[in-house]
């Protein structure tokens, strides 16, 4: 079963990202607390949505963090899905499709004419996972990211 997460969903979410980003090699990268992810999806201006999936004892089972992004081309909003994960005793039960499916689903109820998200180059089968679903590389674009030093370095700059 897919639901959007609740409040209740805050703990169980934080150890499936934390189990994320150990799959990514990157668990050390995974700071996030409780409190911010609670502030985030849940706080008086949310700045992303959540959606969990649950199996048949109604246990959190994998997760689909999202947020709204805007297309200056089409003109309209579409859905950036930051994080899709099932648990690995839980992996193909059809969990990560149902979500994919429920985010599609809201794309289409509300006009937004985009769903994309970042893969991991290495992460062959999530990679041939949504391919199979229709989903199509945009190698021709590389994504870019300031963070830590760099971000306050560049924010200090003068223009002008």
């Amino acid at each position: 079963m897919i639901r959007p997460a609740t409040p209740a969903d805050i703990p169980v979410i934080h150890t499936l990202i934390r189990e994320l980003a150990d799959y990514e090699k990157a668990l050390d990268e995974a700071r996030a607390t409780e409190e911010q992810l609670h502030e985030a999806l849940f706080g008086t201006r949310p700045a992303a949505y959540a959606h969990v999936a649950t199996d048949a004892t109604d246990t959190v089972i994998g997760y689909a963090v999202w947020f709204l992004n805007f297309s200056t081309w089409r003109g309209v909003h579409g859905i950036y899905l930051e994080d899709l994960y099932v648990s690995p005793r839980a992996r193909g039960g059809g969990h990560g499709k149902a979500l994919l499916t429920e985010l599609a689903r809201i794309c289409v109820e509300r006009g937004y004419q985009r769903l994309e998200w970042s893969v991991l180059d290495w992460n062959r089968p999530a990679i041939d996972f949504y391919e199979s679903l229709g989903a199509r590389p945009q190698d021709e674009w590389t994504v870019y990211r300031l963070t830590d030093e760099a971000l306050v370095k560049v924010s200090r700059m003068h223009t002008h």
